[in-house]
């Protein structure tokens, strides 16, 4: 079921290409000119006030979406994973509430935590970590990530994450995190492999991954609903990990790493001859083309936050959140 298509096209122009420098220097040295290009330069990605800025800019444009249902309203300060997540949910709640939403309620964030890294080249990124009014007593995650000085800050990755699981940051003097390249060799698993490795785990199992709500028991929930009365449903998962969908790691104390990746989830239920499938809520509808008869595929985009530690060992999957993005009947 594989597509080459990119959901973000759905919703906005694709980003800007990856800038080549964000800022050069010149100085006359008694050997002559010395160029300093701003993307080799190890710098903090933001300020404290910058990144407090975001958050606060995302939270007011989330709720101004959300309140009337307009996915135009924060689709400048999402992308990746939750830009698609946000603006199907959005696109389903205006198609079946097009006065807005009725249950609207103002996401409030609080005690914000900033871990800044400090690294050279782009994308420059951040994590905040609030407490929501939402979620019960889970802290809000949120990945801010921008490929230039010129696009503002916007939100790639957010997962709800328990307060006694989130990890402590490895951090330099001055406060400053370490960002992990995608290709580390020295954890359990290199971060730019998880979203593959995940995805092989869901279909075929393994030793890679410690067993949770969203491993083993995911997969022990999928073969459970994997044939009902009536009914087959079939599952496919997919990578995502280029652009916008790019693993993202923050070094640990302990010399692990805190990984958010990206995977595509295909969930489809075909009836026996003489049957047909249950029919689906109102916000699967609003997001389903063509007729529903004998099938229905659905089309899932999940963005996971995973704790992958140093060397030999299984990565935890701390959080994962997970949205409808398109349906389609047959």
């Amino acid at each position: 079921m594989s597509r080459d298509r990119d959901p973000r096209t759905l919703r906005r122009p694709a980003r800007s290409a990856l800038i080549a420098t964000s800022a050069t220097a010149l100085s006359l040295t008694a050997s002559g000119c010395v160029v300093v290009h701003g993307e080799r330069e190890i710098l903090p990605s933001t300020t404290r006030a910058e990144a407090a800025q975001a958050l606060q800019e995302f939270t007011t444009a989330y709720n101004e979406a959300d309140k009337a249902y307009d996915g135009t309203l924060d689709a400048d300060h999402t992308t990746g994973a939750l830009a698609d997540i946000d603006s199907a949910r959005l696109k389903a709640g205006k198609a079946n509430n097009p006065d807005g939403n009725p249950n609207h309620t103002e996401l409030k964030l609080t005690d914000a935590k900033f871990t800044i890294p400090k690294k050279a080249g782009w994308p420059r990124w951040f994590v905040a970590d609030a407490a929501g009014n939402k979620g019960g007593t889970a802290r809000w995650l949120l990945v801010f990530t921008r490929s230039s000085l010129d696009d503002p800050f916007q939100v790639a990755y957010l997962t709800l994450v328990a307060p006694d699981k989130v990890p402590q940051f490895k951090k330099d003097a001055d406060g400053w995190a370490e960002s992990v390249p995608v290709n580390s060799t020295d954890l359990a698993t290199d971060p730019g492999d998880l979203s593959r490795t995940y995805a092989t785990y869901l279909k075929s199992g393994g030793e890679t991954f410690a067993d949770g709500a969203h491993t083993s028991q995911w997969r022990a929930l999928r073969e459970k609903n994997g044939k009902k009365p009536g009914m087959v449903t079939q599952y496919i998962d997919e990578p995502l990990t280029n652009g916008d969908y790019a693993p993202l790691a923050l070094r640990t104390t302990d010399g692990g790493a805190l990984v958010f990746f990206t995977t595509r989830h295909y969930e489809k239920q075909t009836a026996y001859a003489g049957t047909s499938v249950p029919a689906p809520n109102k916000d699967v509808l609003a997001l389903t083309k063509g007729e529903i008869k004998q099938s229905l595929t659905m089309e899932f985009v999940s963005n996971e936050a995973a704790l992958d530690p140093k060397g030999p060992g299984k990565v935890t999957i701390l959080g994962r959140i997970q949205g409808l993005t398109s349906a389609k009947g047959s």
